[in-house]
């Protein structure tokens, strides 16, 4: 394993996740289905493990030091459903909003130093994922979207088909035009993130 490096492994650690992501959104529920899931898990898995096991190589932490850390951090990021002992609790909270809100109690608890909604969303993200996010993280923060008038009318839908067409449109009229579409949202999302706290704090 003297030639794999972290920063080697990350073109399959992506390309991994996006295979994952694709045997889920293409469905389950079928026994063939399930095993290509299986599968799909298991590459994944192994990319975690590749990774903790040339941690494990220079001396930093085990894959044991993964799982530890990761069911400490499930527990305590989810007081609604564990004790601090890690044991369940008895009543759960009643809607998602609840958890949620829960959920972003702890993370603030745990990084007070962290006063931008934006920070940790990870700049190696699609633009539209990354937009997506922005837009969560700033309605999670109680920040007011700023009011940005689209060049045209945006109708309504009423199904993520209708949405993923218009999405397309846009982008191949881009195309047409000669912009790059994913540059240009990348540039949306980053005027996004500015405009937010700083409307914020202008109230």
């Amino acid at each position: 394993m003297g030639a794999l490096t972290h920063e080697s492994l990350v073109e399959y650690l992506l390309e991994e996740a996006y295979e994952l992501a694709e045997t889920i959104e293409a469905g389950t529920g079928k026994e063939t289905d399930d095993a290509e899931l299986r599968g799909e898990l298991g590459d994944v898995l192994l990319q975690v493990v590749l990774h903790a096991r040339l941690a494990e190589e220079r001396g930093a932490f085990t894959f044991d030091d993964v799982a530890r850390g990761l069911s400490a951090k499930m527990v305590r990021r989810n007081p609604h459903v564990f004790r601090p002992d890690g044991s369940l609790q008895d009543s759960f909270p009643a809607t998602v909003d609840e958890i949620v809100q829960k959920w972003d109690a702890v993370k603030r608890a745990e990084r007070p130093e962290r006063r931008d909604p934006f920070e940790g969303i990870p700049l190696a993200l699609p633009a539209l994922a990354r937009a997506q996010k922005s837009i969560d993280r700033a309605a999670r923060a109680g920040f007011q979207s700023p009011v940005v008038e689209p060049p045209v009318e945006v109708p309504a839908f009423t199904s993520e088909d209708e949405l993923g067409e218009l999405l397309l449109a846009v982008v191949r009229s881009a195309h047409a035009s000669g912009f790059d579409a994913e540059r240009a949202l990348r540039g949306a999302v980053r005027n996004y993130q500015q405009r937010v706290p700083d409307q914020h704090q202008q109230r």
